[in-house]
């Protein structure tokens, strides 16, 4: 309900469609969702999509294109706001902007918007080549790089946690946080992604953006304001902040695994090395765990822990901050055998919500401590769940929001964050790969990363996928 009154979608591909057929398209894969694709509704939006066939570096394309939008503009007597959508091979992200720019199709800064999908380059160098050639034709108030992680409802929560909550801001630093684990984990492989997956891998499709994005928010200084702006300065004082591995210490702060054949949820599944469009000797890494510092007054000594892996048990993402135990324990021990110290769980995925585990007393005559926890959860507070990500995040580009887009300065700075780990990563490849089992929760050296520390991974808030 929140679209314009007047909107206008254009696809442009290759594929030789006619815009009956398209439009049929849509229609089958919004069914999927569950959306109503019946009536009224469904007849206006149809109505307002058309298809155009073209080459993506042919100008000619581009022409018709432009007449198309020339036309439509004429017949509303009005310009309204251009977005180009690029939901195409990394390949294009520097093709297709140039093409709109020599066109004059992405001339007026205020009403044209890029939004480019990840991966926002291969690694450092060519991140800034990308940039380099975007802002030669765009401003950067005109691109919209996406990470969709960003708009999902319980991260975008972290700052309305953090900063419209007094009680928690006095403790969210390294006096009373032990450490914090970040854990993004995936029980399907890669689908139908094999060819892109193998020259990127999870490091670079999966930490270098989500779980560096999440890291930031939960780590940021209070800002002056929602300001797209401010927000984006306090996440990028954060990656600035984080302490680089230097290249000899990368096996003691990073662990990479790949998996191999296993069972999820009593089916079997193959490995990686026999999943389609995948080299039968790839070393890709499927699973990352790093060991990370943010070196600041806020942070100083406390370890973030981050993880992300595909085949493992269950499909969850949840941030776990970890409080130091009480200073002083006044129960007997028998009072404590369960003691567990306080824990906040931000879970991202499946059902939304916050989770906050501390000690109460057993009813009956004893003082007997047990964990318990307090939890709001979206769906059952609010009666829904939340929007889809890409839900809000299109709304977003539509009416100029760029808070949770990514800078340039902020993609450029977390690729210096894992620079080291690709380049050893690179120079020395695996030789134990396939080193987990479809189904488990990665290789051992991940566990060994944090039992090096007396740590442990937290397992997940959810008994099961939902």
């Amino acid at each position: 309900g929140e679209i314009p009154k007047r909107y206008f979608v254009i696809g442009f591909a290759r594929s030789p469609l006619t815009t009956p057929k398209f439009r049929e398209t849509l229609r089958l894969e919004v069914k999927q969702t569950g959306v109503s694709v019946a009536g009224k509704r469904w007849k206006e939006f149809c109505s307002s999509v058309t298809y155009v066939q073209g080459l993506y570096d042919d100008p000619k394309s581009y022409r018709k294109l432009k007449s198309l939008i020339e036309n439509k503009e004429k017949e509303w007597k009005s310009k309204p706001i251009r977005v180009f959508y690029l939901a195409t091979p990394p390949s294009l992200f520097s093709v297709i902007p140039e093409i709109l720019g020599k066109l004059n199709l992405v001339k007026e800064r205020k009403r044209t918007r890029v939004v480019i999908e990840k991966p926002f380059g291969y690694d450092l160098e060519s991140a800034k080549k990308l940039n380099k050639k975007l802002t030669k034709y765009l401003d950067e108030s005109q691109i919209f790089r996406i990470d969709h992680y960003l708009a999902k409802e319980n991260v975008q929560n972290i700052i309305a946690l953090r900063f419209a909550n007094a009680f928690l801001e006095p403790i969210w630093n390294r006096q009373y946080i032990d450490h914090i684990q970040i854990t993004v984990a995936e029980s399907i492989g890669v689908e139908n992604r094999g060819k892109y997956y193998d020259l990127s891998g999870a490091l670079r499709d999966m930490v270098q953006n989500h779980l560096l994005q999440m890291l930031c928010l939960v780590a940021m200084e209070p800002p002056v304001s929602l300001k797209a702006d401010e927000i984006r300065n306090k996440k990028l004082e954060i990656l600035e902040a984080i302490r680089p591995i230097p290249k000899e210490l990368v096996k003691d702060y990073a662990v990479r695994g790949q998996y191999g054949p296993g069972e999820i949820k009593g089916k079997r599944v193959p490995g990686y090395r026999e999943e389609s469009n995948v080299n039968p000797n790839s070393n890709t890494e499927t699973f990352v765990a790093l060991k990370l510092y943010v070196d600041n007054w806020r942070w100083h000594g406390v370890p973030f822990y981050l993880r992300t892996g595909k085949r493992l048990p269950m499909k969850i993402s949840e941030v776990s901050i970890q409080f130091k135990p009480v200073p002083h324990r006044a129960f007997p021990p028998t009072a404590t055998e369960n003691w567990m110290p306080n824990r906040l769980i931000l879970r991202i995925q499946p059902e939304e919500g916050i989770l906050f585990y501390f000690q109460a007393k057993r009813p009956g005559p004893h003082m007997y401590l047990i964990p318990v926890n307090m939890h709001f959860l979206y769906e059952e507070t609010f009666g829904r769940t939340p929007p889809e990500a890409y839900e809000t995040i299109i709304y977003d580009v539509i009416y100029g929001g760029a808070t949770l887009f990514m800078r340039k300065d902020q993609v450029e700075e977390a690729w210096r964050v894992i620079m080291p780990i690709l380049e050893v990563w690179e120079s020395h490849p695996p030789d134990n790969f396939p080193n987990y089992p479809a189904g488990t929760w990665g290789p051992p050296e991940a566990d060994l990363l944090l039992a090096k520390d007396g740590r442990a991974w937290f397992p997940p808030s959810v008994l099961e996928e939902k």
